[in-house]
């Protein structure tokens, strides 16, 4: 037999005082819970009479309502249970909400595809990754909003820590797409503000050093005999020409045509794949002895310069197959330019996007001012890239603590 209760979950209390009042059912020892529609503070509800209490102005035609609410699904508990042998409380639930609150996985699911074309494909699939991660841990497509409590969450989080070993990064942008749900619901007046559960975690982010290769560490990068032609050659060109070209992200290099360099400025004029933003700046002789090593003769405008992708015009015309193959070289890239760091015994790892770190580094300790740098890495927020300023800021503690005496 299902028992019903009005249960008032104060720790969902938003900033003025109010929680939501929700019917709790117990079957077979689970719980559920069915929004009621209304909000009170802890010192206007009765837990033991299972009122309102009078001294809300409203409390009379609030309790009226609040009992047939709860007659309701007295009736339906009932109902079901005669009919059914061996009925679950998840079932019971559906039976008293009807459509009140919807599915979360579904709207989810559906809310993907239909912004699928206005965002970019990495966006895309990173939202459907992470509410796959989430249904696997819930082990079920059958929860509602309203299932996905403060409570809830923490627990999931805890999994992601313990279990996965998911570091606070990871586990702050996971609960993020899930919360970006819950704010597109809200918008649409699908479920009320009340059931956003988000408001109360606190979410950290990792605080990781960015790494960055010195100048003698670059020039060993440079020097490094790589057989032309290989994969490990090419990689490795890529990445030095990235910390001569502003920094560019991997993405933005492998897509680099023929057009996109203005030899007669020797400048790169590009749209930028995460900003998409039109950038263009000038480049310097190392990266422009990159490019001419690559260029080939009676080239064409919308040849790419670097000899990684098999299928160029594909590439440039498919979205899907570029994201797939940018993915998959930026992975060999990684690997390549690792093997060759691990070869030169670099103390640290190396990827292709340090090449962005140790283009910011190093200009900033050149001198160059961070407004500029700013500008050549396509910030949006010059705070960013007070960053980089920062860690040269920490070498500078560093060497003073190491050689002043």
């Amino acid at each position: 037999m299902a028992s019903i209760k009005l249960i008032l979950r104060t720790h969902q209390a938003d900033q003025t005082g109010h929680s939501p009042l929700y019917i709790r059912i117990i079957k077979d020892r689970k719980t559920k819970f069915i929004s009621v529609g209304l909000k009170l503070k802890e010192t206007e509800w009765d837990e033991g009479k299972q009122r309102v209490k009078k001294n809300h102005p409203n409390s009379a035609r609030m309790n009226a309502s609040i009992s047939q609410k709860v007659a309701d699904a007295e009736a339906q508990v009932a109902d079901l249970e005669r009919k059914v042998k061996s009925v679950s409380v998840k079932k019971i639930k559906e039976a008293i909400k009807g459509k009140e609150v919807p599915n979360f996985f579904e709207y989810a699911y559906k809310r993907c595809e239909k912004i699928r074309g206005n965002v970019s494909i990495a966006t895309y699939k990173n939202y459907i990754v992470y509410l796959e991660k989430f249904e696997k841990w819930t082990g079920t497509r059958d929860v509602y909003f309203d299932d996905i409590t403060v409570s809830l969450l923490m627990d999931y989080m805890s999994y992601m820590g313990n279990t996965l070993k998911n570091g606070a990064t990871t586990q702050r942008y996971s609960i993020m797409i899930l919360a970006i749900m819950f704010k597109e619901a809200i918008k649409e007046d699908i479920i009320p503000e009340y059931m956003y559960p988000f408001s109360k975690l606190t979410l950290k982010k990792d605080t990781g050093k960015r790494l960055f290769l010195k100048k003698e560490q670059i020039q060993a990068m440079i020097d490094f005999k790589a057989q032309e032609g290989t994969l490990s050659c090419i990689y490795r060109d890529m990445f030095i020409f990235s910390i001569y070209a502003g920094g560019l992200r991997f993405s933005d290099v492998l897509e680099i045509q023929n057009k996109h360099f203005i030899e007669a400025e020797q400048r790169i004029k590009k749209t930028i794949n995460k900003t998409g933003r039109l950038h263009q700046f000038k480049i310097g002789q190392i990266a422009l002895d990159i490019i001419k090593k690559y260029q080939k003769p009676n080239s064409q405008p919308d040849d790419l310069i670097f000899p990684i992708v098999k299928n160029p015009i594909l590439f440039l015309k498919n979205k899907e197959y570029r994201y797939e193959i940018t993915e998959k070289a930026n992975k060999s890239a990684n690997f390549q330019i690792q093997r060759i760091a691990k070869t030169l015994e670099f103390p640290i790892h190396v990827s292709f996007h340090l090449s962005r770190h140790s283009f910011a580094t190093n200009a900033l300790n050149n001198g160059m001012r961070i407004e500029h740098v700013s500008k050549l890495m396509d910030h949006q927020d010059i705070r960013t890239t007070q960053i980089y300023a920062k860690i040269i800021n920490e070498e500078l503690d560093k060497a003073v603590d190491e050689f002043i005496f």
